[in-house]
């Protein structure tokens, strides 16, 4: 056998161990949900604030049985509730939070295909930014329409301690985060109501959300939008 030969299967097992030892380096060890103090939505979020109030009246509605299941494989702990104020509008907010957001499973909640799924049409999906008083949001709006029923929504993701969009910059986040070895966790949040005007009902989702994060401390707030200049 030439000196060639023999080195060439050395070289191929050196770049196959370097290539192991490298993807166990890179692969996340260290879960961010597990440095940070316990996390319960029901207590994060205020049932009072700012003129807003749980509407006991209202009961959200239940997932149907695999959606629920699928809900509970994809996140740790979810929230619906639907808030009212005193002119009687309301807005429905939902949470869904993950431990690990290192991976793609949840992206089959995103809103544009929960509410496609469950019949409604899409007639507007914009990219924008809600300006709050501790900073800019990243927002995604949609328009839902379902016959009669017309439901504006506005929401957006966490990826450890920064709101993004599901997209490049979502995985561009998990891609920093996985570098440091670190598994971060995660939110879907998502606001909306029932209103045929829908620049009307953005302006009135704008307000409540700036209420939301002004009634709650810094370390909810961060976990819940992310931290702002971070």
């Amino acid at each position: 056998m030439s000196r060639h030969h023999f080195i060439t299967p050395i070289v191929i097992s050196l770049l196959m161990i370097g290539a192991a030892v490298l993807g166990f380096v890179l692969k996340p060890h260290q879960r961010m949900a597990d440095q940070l103090p316990p996390l319960s939505l029901t207590q994060a979020i205020p049932e009072q604030f700012s003129g807003w109030s749980i509407d006991k009246n209202i009961v959200p509605v239940s997932q149907s049985a695999d959606v629920q299941a699928k809900l509970d494989e994809l996140y740790s702990q979810t929230l619906a509730r639907t808030y009212i104020n005193a002119e009687g509008q309301r807005i429905m907010l939902s949470i869904a939070y993950g431990a690990d957001q290192s991976g793609d499973g949840n992206q089959v909640h995103r809103p544009e295909f929960c509410y496609t799924a469950q019949g409604f049409q899409l007639l507007s999906n914009i990219i924008g930014n809600l300006k709050t008083q501790y900073g800019t949001l990243p927002v995604r709006r949609l328009l839902a329409v379902q016959g009669a029923r017309s439901e504006p929504i506005t929401y957006w993701v966490t990826v450890g301690d920064k709101a993004t969009l599901p997209g490049i910059n979502r995985k561009l986040n998990q891609l920093a985060y996985g570098l440091t070895g670190t598994v971060p966790d995660g939110m879907l949040v998502r606001v909306s109501s029932i209103d045929s005007d829908s620049a009307n009902a953005y302006k009135l989702q704008e307000a409540f959300i700036q209420d939301l994060l002004q009634a709650m401390p810094t370390q909810d707030r961060a976990r819940v939008a992310g931290r702002f200049g971070a």
